[in-house]
């Protein structure tokens, strides 16, 4: 990774992490949508976030995609649920749990090949048994006799560099996860599915390691696509490396600004408010953002305890007690009852 891409995707993570995105309610569960979504449109697929969201949440089909497309979508829910919860565990990656993985992803869209090399089932995983190109003119990939060895060579490096790596260096983190995406889908250890299966990867292996998950985007298929084939010719594996990080820059850069974007009038409010804070009672500005931070946290809340703040913000009991007692000296909040149940509600206005 190029120091100066790196030294902008360090920035651009910590101005994510300090907005505080991440932490929004559901973000976690759309971001997955989004990644998910966007996986399976670089395949073909047509369905739309929204139409994803009530298809994973609701069970509502769209009549405006076919099934196949949202069988693609559900399967690879399937997939990365399954992924979150296994890669947590560390243990090694092997063949075996490489073909579990994708048929999880071509469980429902998966077909059955009858060819020269043997039967197999793209629905169960199972390593293909005849050659494949990259499209119509392109370039082939390994022979299907070399796959099984191949891939048993790739875990076994893979495990090596997960163990090696050091969990606190995030660029070397993405360029391991960027790595394996190349590395497997050069393989190209199946006859369909390999591309949602090698992404599917190197997010877990980001997930692995809690950084931010790469997207691509469906825009972004053809500089992806492109990247994939140049590093293949000139055997320059930064190539593909510098293009994913540029693209997880811009996507970071384009949340971050959307982010801002949508709550300036609530950084007005909120900055303003700790003006007031400083101006009128002369406390410090620090003490005057944790203050607003709490009324932040309960302003649709009609009562609220301090076991609920001291388990938000992770206050102990007394620090909670000192700033409510000062919210409600200074007038933005009312006390009820008595030392051992006391409750507090935002001042009626």
């Amino acid at each position: 990774m190029k120091k100066e891409d790196k030294d902008i995707l360090i920035r651009l993570l910590q101005q994510h992490k300090e907005l505080g995105i991440s932490e929004q309610i559901d973000y976690q569960k759309f971001y997955l949508y989004s990644i998910i979504t966007h996986s399976t449109a670089i395949e073909g697929s047509t369905v739309t976030e929204v139409e994803a969201q009530l298809l994973f949440d609701e069970g509502i089909t769209s009549s405006k995609r076919t099934m196949m497309e949202q069988q693609m979508n559900l399967d690879l829910k399937v997939a990365y649920d399954y992924g979150m919860q296994w890669i947590k565990q560390h243990e090694d990656i092997t063949v075996d749990w490489l073909v579990l993985l994708a048929s999880k992803v071509m469980a429902r869209t998966g077909s059955e090949y009858h060819a020269a090399g043997g039967d197999f089932s793209a629905a169960k995983g199972e390593l293909r048994k005849l050659n494949v190109t990259a499209g119509l003119g392109g370039k082939s990939y390994m022979s299907y006799l070399k796959v099984p060895a191949r891939l048993a060579a790739f875990c076994e490096e893979l495990n090596k560099r997960r163990k090696a790596i050091d969990g606190n260096d995030i660029a070397a983190i993405y360029e391991l996860s960027f790595w394996a995406h190349f590395e497997l889908v050069t393989i190209h250890p199946w006859a369909d599915g390999n591309g949602r299966t090698c992404r599917l990867l190197m997010n877990l292996l980001q997930m692995e390691f809690d950084v931010l998950p790469t997207k691509v985007l469906k825009e972004d298929k053809a500089e992806y696509i492109q990247a994939l084939i140049d590093t293949r010719e000139h055997e320059d594996i930064s190539i593909f490396i510098d293009c994913m990080t540029r693209l997880h820059c811009q996507h970071l850069k384009a949340d971050i600004d959307h982010y801002l974007e949508s709550t300036s009038e609530k950084m007005v409010d909120k900055l303003d408010l700790q003006k007031k804070m400083v101006d009128k009672w002369s406390i410090k500005p620090s003490l005057a953002e944790k203050m607003v931070d709490i009324l932040g946290f309960v302003a649709d809340k009609d009562e609220f305890t301090t076991e609920q703040i001291v388990s938000h913000f992770g206050f102990n009991a007394t620090t909670a007690k000192r700033y409510l007692r000062q919210l409600t000296e200074f007038g933005y909040l009312e006390s009820h009852g008595g030392n051992k149940n006391r409750t507090y509600s935002n001042k009626k206005s």
